[in-house]
């Protein structure tokens, strides 16, 4: 039986064995460190319904966690309530309605540029919502005119995707928020791709007031499987009254955590049923510290960038403006040969890579989203850019092998 199940084991790809080279939806090493952190019995033998005097050192590594994230991204509260980076939206969005109300402005329309997460117009909606499309422009970043001509008065705030997902960072940004501000309107940033730019830019100075961390992906958290996530959500000075309950708040050396406050949106959910989640994002953070966080996110542009340059002269890159976190490609020039991108994909699992994510962002048809992320090495790379040229050459020369 032992024999039959690791045999079944060794027919996975999993993140322990290479690169899984997955735009948006990154994934990448859970070090070993984390794993053992979370399985300390003081921390894992824990329960929800144990008394706040009981679980001291939790609350404080949550308010720890919390204190990183708000350094990190310089906005002015936080939650971590949430249990997924979708769960942050909606507790963005509610927070931003909830803002809205306490200063009697009824809105009803929420502005979802068309290179954003597929998550943010469903997030809208569900929060009560109509989401309406915000064309972009040639460069791939949100067309100024497109916008200022949707921002009315019924627009409650718009969800920008930041650097969104053709890999492009918004340039005008403080511009952007600037208009929104200025008609009444509030900005969500959708921080799926915070490991971009963590370390080297603050969202709090870009005009942000909420914005959502995958911690599966800029602080290497398990991601996927259907556990439990976490999506912490930090918000600007206008959002603090209306963050989720319980906070934990500290009273000198003591932590507590408060349940009622009017001006909340409520809780998000039952318990922090995912803080082992939440401690092993603070073991990344306090084991890279501020220079390694810096070191991460250059490590990551550069990768991206790295696989941009190989790959160019062989695949359509979608846009040209400067890559940051993933580069975009289309399946365009392979199409000549009857030849898709969901063919390029099947025929790197032979050369033995993950293939990247597929046909997404929506508005680059026969996408190929790639991004290694830092925690593989330039070795590697190096070795998947070689696939997909190879792959590249197939399809100009014997197409119906990658068919």
């Amino acid at each position: 039986m032992v024999q039959h199940f690791h045999r079944l084991s060794q027919l996975n790809y999993a993140v322990d064995e290479g690169l899984y080279p997955l735009g948006s939806c990154t994934m990448k090493y859970n070090p070993r460190l984390n794993e053992q952190t979370a399985r300390f019995p003081g921390l894992a033998g824990i329960h929800p319904l144990q008394p706040v005097e009981h679980v001291q050192g939790a609350l404080r590594l949550i308010w720890e966690l919390e204190q990183a994230l708000l350094a990190i991204t310089g906005m002015d509260g936080v939650t971590l309530q949430p249990a997924a980076g979708a769960h942050g939206e909606l507790a963005g969005i509610l927070m931003i309605r909830k803002a809205l109300e306490a200063r009697g402005d009824a809105r009803d329309v929420v502005l979802v540029p068309d290179s954003a997460h597929g998550t943010n117009p469903a997030t809208a909606a569900f929060a009560g919502y109509k989401a309406v499309e915000v064309a972009s422009g040639s460069d791939g970043t949100v067309d100024m005119a497109a916008l200022d001509a949707a921002m009315t008065d019924r627009v409650a705030g718009v969800m920008l995707t930041v650097p969104n997902t053709l890999g492009v960072f918004e340039h005008r940004i403080v511009e952007i928020a600037e208009l929104v501000h200025a008609r009444g309107g509030l900005i969500y940033m959708d921080g799926a791709n915070l490991n971009a730019f963590a370390g080297r830019a603050l969202p709090g100075l870009m005009g942000a007031d909420a914005m959502h961390i995958n911690l599966h992906k800029t602080f290497s958290t398990p991601h996927g499987g259907g556990g439990p996530g976490a999506g912490p959500v930090v918000v600007s000075e206008a959002l603090v009254p209306h963050l989720p309950v319980p906070r934990v708040v500290a009273n000198g050396d003591a932590f507590a955590l408060v349940h009622d406050d009017p001006s909340s949106i409520g809780a998000m959910r039952g318990f922090y049923g995912n803080f082992l989640i939440l401690v092993r994002a603070l073991t990344y953070i306090w084991g890279l510290g501020s220079d390694g966080l810096r070191e991460m996110s250059d490590i990551a542009v550069l990768y991206a960038n790295l696989v941009r340059h190989r790959l160019k002269d062989a695949y359509h890159l979608a846009y040209e403006s400067p890559s940051l976190h993933a580069a975009v490609f289309d399946d365009s020039r392979q199409t000549e040969h009857d030849v898709h991108n969901t063919d390029i994909a099947k025929r790197l699992l032979d050369y033995g890579f993950h293939p990247p994510t597929m046909s997404f962002p929506l508005i680059v048809h026969g996408a190929l989203m790639i991004e290694p992320s830092e925690s593989v090495g330039p070795e590697e790379v190096e070795e998947f850019c070689n696939a997909m040229l190879a792959i590249a050459k197939e399809v100009e020369e014997n197409p119906e092998l990658v068919r």
